[in-house]
């Protein structure tokens, strides 16, 4: 599954769509107010019209009652001028003013319009139902709208919504950025991280190690980068080993010549005093010729050793059945330690090597021999498995275990002491593995001793590709 891919799927999606949601939103919101003050249009309009109709129907309500009035198919009420302080305000206002006619509305809803009419003896007053049309009412309704118009004209609705929104929208794209950048953040770290780690490892600095626990494909870069510097490390310290062989192995065949030129003419000379020597001298000659022959055969040992080690033999690799050699060598050293108990704990299923099968068994020989030395009547064990694609064996042992300082130069070549020892078997088994594209490692020891594990690669399968079998642990079990 691409989750870095899905990530910044989602990132763009929430980058685009959660902002413009919410700015829809806000214009819906916005736009819904500004509906209602778009209505004040309508409401001035409005207004304007029940003004002309109010105007219009007043007027023809005055000319209706006039005609009536005046073709006398409307009886007037008669008010006598002797009684004029008793008059309603509206009517003695109108005598008071002395206007030929008024019209006049009712009191309080003006639902009643009547027609004042002056005359030498009082008013004549006619008046007439306005069908139930409240003038008053109507007037003050017309006011209020008229007012309402005039104050949302005073505002500038256009330039406040132009603001609001454009406040709300940078709110928004802030809110939008912060987050964006919040997970940018989170996928480009480590990718810089894994950026200076690169230049780290191409400047040479192959103990950089990169650490995350991501899951997706930016954690398994990590985990990849961390396997190729692993990888690349023991590549470089594989190629200095094998320089530093090289160069050893120069220095022996260099020190294997110049000690059999010295040695021939030694036992010549040795052999000739020998035979010259006297009666008298005799057993001092015999015991002086047999210490310096002895002598120069330990160095004829030796300048072998060092002649096998300089030397390189054909490699002829094949696949391998790790878990039979290793009961083979096993049981080939039995008989020359019966006082070690050696265990076999062969893997299960594990998939054949390819190497050499003299020079692995050379190496297992050698590791077998120096556990049962250094066991000295206690336990060795044999394990077999896989690991990262190859097949390894184990040697474990009983004895004393490996200093730091030993370890430090546990392959390097050097001059042993021990009986028909040369200094040299470990080097020599790290070398041949190492050419045959694997390793040889000291690890801890499972039984208090050293420990020390094989590496081989598998062999290639029937269609070419490496096996692929599972890993097996060889420490389970």
């Amino acid at each position: 599954m691409n989750r870095l891919l899905h990530k910044l799927i989602l990132l763009f999606l929430a980058a685009t769509l959660l902002p413009l949601g919410a700015v829809l939103w806000m214009s819906t919101l916005l736009l819904e107010h500004s509906l209602s003050y778009v209505a004040t249009d309508d409401l001035d309009r409005l207004s304007r019209s029940l003004e002309v109709i109010s105007r219009e129907f007043y007027r023809q309500a005055r000319e209706n009652l006039r005609e009536e009035a005046a073709s006398g198919r409307l009886e007037a009420e008669r008010l006598d001028a002797g009684d004029s302080a008793n008059w309603p305000g509206p009517l003695r206002q109108f005598w008071e003013s002395g206007d030929a006619e008024r019209f006049v509305l009712s009191e309080p809803d003006g639902d009643r319009l009547n027609y004042l009419v002056r005359r030498d003896e009082g008013i004549r007053l006619y008046s007439r139902d306005l069908n139930g049309v409240r003038m008053a009412e109507l007037t003050d309704q017309y006011r209020q709208a008229r007012a309402r118009v005039e104050q949302l004209r005073g505002r500038d609705i256009r330039r406040g919504f132009a603001y609001t929104l454009a406040l709300l929208s940078a709110l928004i794209w802030l809110l939008s950025l912060a987050g964006v950048v919040y997970m940018a953040n989170r996928i480009s770290r480590p990718i810089e991280g894994l950026t200076a780690g690169l230049h780290q490892l191409a400047a040479g600095s192959f103990e950089t190690r990169l650490r995350s626990v991501r899951r997706d494909e930016v954690g398994r870069a990590i985990e990849a980068f961390n396997h190729t510097a692993e990888h690349l490390q023991q590549s470089r310290d594989r190629l200095v080993y094998l320089a530093q062989v090289a160069s050893w192995q120069a220095l022996a065949r260099k020190m294997a010549h110049e000690l059999k030129n010295s040695l021939t003419p030694i036992r010549l000379t040795v052999e000739e005093i020998a035979a010259r020597r006297s009666e008298d001298d005799r057993p001092f000659f015999e015991q002086a010729a047999r210490v310096v022959v002895d002598e120069v055969e330990s160095l004829e040992r030796r300048v072998r050793a060092f002649s096998e080690f300089a030397a390189e033999p054909p490699a002829r690799p094949s696949a391998l059945d790790l878990n039979a050699l290793l009961e083979e060598r096993v049981q080939f050293l039995r008989g020359s330690h019966p006082e070690v108990v050696y265990r076999v704990r062969p893997g299960g299923d594990i998939p054949p090597a390819w190497a050499d099968v003299d020079q692995v068994k050379g190496i297992l020989t050698n590791l077998l021999q120096n556990a049962a030395e250094a066991a000295a009547g206690g336990t060795v064990l044999g394990l077999t498995g896989t690991r990262r694609g190859n097949v390894l064996v184990e040697i474990h042992d009983s004895g004393p275990g490996l200093s730091a300082e030993a370890r430090a130069s546990l392959f390097e070549p050097s001059i042993s002491f021990k009986e028909k020892g040369m200094g040299l078997g470990l080097s020599i088994s790290r070398k041949n593995a190492l050419l045959a594209g694997g390793d040889l490692l000291s690890i801890d020891g499972q039984l208090g001793g050293a420990g020390f594990r094989l590496l081989l690669p598998s062999a290639p399968s029937p269609t070419g590709d490496l096996n692929n079998a599972p890993e097996k642990d060889p420490h389970r079990g």
